[in-house]
């Protein structure tokens, strides 16, 4: 008869606040760059015109609001990275932590 030696356990409340977090935190972002995208689609579909006003001799309105999502999915994506660099990967190593200490 052979005996299965049971594998580390995990802390659950640490592991669930870890996944609570991750959560919170991509759909915040996720939900910040899908309303400004959705919104400048619905723009261009419905308003064209909004987009092609001319704000200058040869820029419209399109062209800085364009480079504003770009700006904007770069600061999202950094935001996200700064976050999981410092603080899901600290909440990681203290999930694994309480692994191995029991």
């Amino acid at each position: 008869m052979e005996h299965k030696h049971p594998g580390p356990k995990i802390d659950q409340a640490l592991f669930h606040r870890l996944v609570v977090a991750k959560w919170k935190v991509s759909l915040t972002l996720a939900a910040i760059m899908m309303v400004v995208y959705y919104g400048f689609i619905l723009v261009l579909a419905f308003d064209k015109e909004l987009l092609s006003t001319k704000i200058g001799e040869h820029m419209t309105v399109g062209i800085p609001v364009g480079l504003f999502l770009i700006i904007l999915a770069w600061l999202i994506t950094g935001v996200y990275v700064f976050w999981a660099n410092s603080s899901y990967d600290r909440a990681v190593q203290d999930v694994l932590k309480s692994m191995r200490r029991r």
